[in-house]
């Protein structure tokens, strides 16, 4: 008898362990699953949540219409600018890219259509743009975004407009610093050919100092890059022709180097602010063209120059 309660004792013992392993791996294994699983899962939810949290706060939500056809398209969203500056803020929201698309399916439906894109401003932030003020740099940013989503530029205005109302939010963030208008397409061509005009007539000039490679714009030089970016946008052949200039002390060699350098300096200029390299041609002249002469200072200093115009490729 003592023989076989041991042996039965045994068995029980083998199958108490044996369970109680089991129960361990097992609980183990759907713990790890679980962790695993709370790991991969798509935060969708969070993530959603957080942009209608971030949505419903917006100052000024994206809104456009045309009574004249019953356009009407909202969004809880906007484009988002920084103060003093005039980049937008990325990511943008996929509520605002669901209302632009519904834009771009109606200026295709509707060709006699074009938009009006006006950005705000407030006087006290500093313009670090190309263009004469960032009203203005945040409507083209915009039209620029648009372009990317399939609008053709040649429905697109823009225009910058002070606005002291402006508020930013906790984040020094400006909401929605703009206002979209439907207007019907002006085909008045001779505005586009006395803008061409006029900036062929009198280009952008830019003076350097002796060896300088960058300088900062005057007001009325921003209002002519302002004009190439209209004109750019409207006509499909026509570039902007950026040449580098010096007076003719030291080696030739050296002074194309330096005018080449003061052409790319005004072409990544105009890069950053939003016109296409594609669309911009480079040319280091050196000391060959000079503008006035090179026997006084005063002439030397007028052939140390950048020219930014227009030509219309065939």
């Amino acid at each position: 008898m003592g023989k076989k309660l041991t042996y039965l004792l045994g068995i029980l013992l083998t199958i108490v362990i044996g369970t109680l392993v089991y129960c361990y791996l097992c609980h183990a294994c759907h713990c790890s699953l679980g962790f695993r699983k709370a790991v991969n899962k798509p935060n969708t939810i969070s993530e959603t949540s957080r942009a209608k949290i971030e949505d419903s706060k917006i100052q000024n939500p994206f809104v456009i219409s045309d009574t004249n056809t019953k356009l009407n398209i909202k969004s809880t969203a906007n484009f988002n600018f920084n103060a003093s500056n005039f980049s937008i803020l990325k990511p943008i929201s996929p509520n605002l890219d669901i209302a632009i698309g519904d834009l771009k399916n109606y200026l295709d439906t509707n060709p006699s259509k074009s938009i009006e894109i006006t950005g705000y401003y407030k006087a006290n932030e500093t313009n670090t743009s190309a263009f004469p003020n960032l009203g203005i740099a945040r409507a083209n940013s915009i039209k620029n975004y648009l372009v990317t989503k399939g609008f053709s530029s040649k429905k697109i205005n823009t225009s910058g407009r002070l606005n002291a109302s402006l508020v930013t939010n906790e984040n020094d963030v400006y909401e929605g610093p703009l206002n979209l208008i439907i207007k019907d397409i002006d085909h008045n061509d001779n505005r586009i050919t006395a803008l061409a005009n006029k900036i062929k007539q009198d280009p952008i000039i830019l003076y350097f100092a002796n060896a300088q490679t960058s300088i900062e714009l005057t007001s009325q030089q921003r209002q002519k890059i302002a004009d190439i970016s209209t004109y750019l946008d409207k006509v499909d052949t026509a570039k902007v022709i950026v040449t580098g200039h010096t007076d003719d002390k030291g080696k030739r060699t050296t002074n194309l180097n330096v005018s080449q350098k003061r052409a790319n300096f005004a072409k990544n200029y105009l890069v950053q602010n939003g016109i296409s390299d594609s669309k911009i041609k480079v040319i280091a002249a050196g000391p060959d063209t000079p503008i006035a002469t090179n026997t006084t200072e005063e002439g030397r200093a007028k052939n140390r120059r950048v020219e930014i115009t227009i030509n219309e490729l065939k």
